[in-house]
């Protein structure tokens, strides 16, 4: 019987370039920017590397398809390179292969690394995809922030949150982001902002206001992983290692029938049950220290908070106003500023979460360090609520 990958590897690099209005590089440039980052902090040569997963989610705006662009941007040493998509979720989907590789044996060091050139597009939003069959089958020409809206009011029915009440929680989710956002040199967005010009913001999807909603932009982040025994012969001594990597896919129950009330994610609750038994963790909300999770919109965060299990549900809007989830609360979220300072390069989203979580838990985190996280985890979430793919992953020192 498998028992998953808990402590089997250990994460040695990780690097993350600036994320923003990108315009003086190209994403081949942003790929050698997290790269040369994670190198450095592995101590490891580029020869040494023996596959690469590779992770961008739309190739029109990128470097093309398949694994060559990073093969050629980091003068890979012709090893396997595998390109990954997977949605909103495609940056994570890259480490798992690289994890995944490792832990199964089938080669010692492993790279992960995603890439997203965004801005380039001249649209304000992500790209559109190519009109296919399934394409007006699931989103029904919904926008992103209509889908999401949809979340909100579901939410506020199911659980008789008032409006006003449920407003001012996903406020209080955007100005906390935002007010870690402004100690992170690496985020796009670095200025705070209050409740009242989140509540007073242009309405983009009732109840979501502009500053609910997360920005478009370019970045790269990477990581490098190995076995501990590796690590430690690499001299590494304070281990941060992966305690669980789960992935759950809609199967269409969430659009195809009404057992799905529409105010929660159905995949997510499954891969954060995996990933805690995978890791061992029993009671999330005492043993989780941090999260990163995937605020694409800030009701989108809020609704998190339960389908992970740290707050009860339809609780979660208090814990939220109670402080829980900032940065001097029981479990700070964003810690970095989220999607919402970041924007949402999509291939490299998952990673550039993991790095957050890596570097805290090595107290490197500078002015935005936290008192003594344990474990860390990051999730993301693809696709509209009614069809989508999560993943949430766990990491921590060796032994936590």
């Amino acid at each position: 019987m498998a028992s998953g990958i808990k402590d089997k590897v250990a994460i040695i690099g990780m690097g993350c370039s600036k994320f923003g209005e990108r315009w003086d590089v190209g994403a081949e440039e942003l790929m050698v920017e997290a790269y040369l980052e994670a190198l450095q902090d592995a101590g490891v040569e580029t020869s040494q590397i023996q596959a690469a997963w590779f992770s961008t989610a739309m190739d029109e705006v990128n470097v093309g398809k398949g694994g060559t662009p990073l093969s050629v941007a980091l003068r890979l040493p012709n090893i396997p390179v595998t390109h990954v998509e997977n949605f909103c979720a495609s940056g994570s989907e890259a480490f798992r292969g690289a994890v995944y590789a490792v832990a199964a044996g089938a080669c010692d060091i492993a790279l992960a690394l995603g890439v997203e050139k965004l801005k380039d597009t001249g649209y304000g939003g992500l790209p559109q995809r190519e009109q296919g069959t399934l394409n007006p089958l699931w989103n029904a020409n919904g926008s992103a922030p209509g889908n999401f809206a949809q979340l909100a009011s579901a939410y506020r029915a199911k659980h008789g949150v008032s409006k006003d009440d449920l407003k001012r929680a996903i406020a209080h989710v955007s100005v906390k982001s935002h007010a870690n956002g402004t100690k992170n040199p690496k985020a796009h967005l670095r200025k705070a902002i209050s409740e009242e010009m989140c509540l007073n913001a242009p309405m983009i999807a009732e109840p979501l206001g502009l500053f609910d909603c997360c920005g478009v932009s370019d970045g790269a982040a990477c990581a490098i992983v190995t076995t501990p025994e590796i690590a430690r012969s690499l001299g590494k001594k304070n281990l941060i290692t992966v305690k669980a990597l789960q992935l759950a896919l809609s199967n269409g129950l969430e659009s195809q029938h009404n057992s799905w009330d529409g105010s929660y994610f159905h995949t997510a609750r499954i891969a954060a049950k995996r990933a805690y038994d995978e890791a061992g963790i029993k009671k999330p909300r005492e043993e989780v220290s941090m999260m990163e999770v995937h605020d694409c919109f800030s009701i989108t965060e809020l609704v998190t908070m339960e389908d992970l299990f740290i707050s009860k549900e339809g609780e979660a809007w208090k814990d939220v106003m109670d402080g829980f989830y900032d940065a001097n609360g029981g479990v700070p979220c964003q810690i970095d500023g989220g999607l919402k300072c970041f924007g949402h390069p999509i291939g490299a989203s998952g990673l550039r979460m993991l790095y957050e979580m890596y570097l805290q838990l090595l107290g490197r985190a500078g002015e935005r360090q936290l008192k003594d996280p344990k474990i860390g985890l990051t999730h993301n979430l693809g696709g509209a609520p009614m069809m989508n793919v999560c993943s949430v992953a766990i990491i921590g020192a060796l032994g936590a």
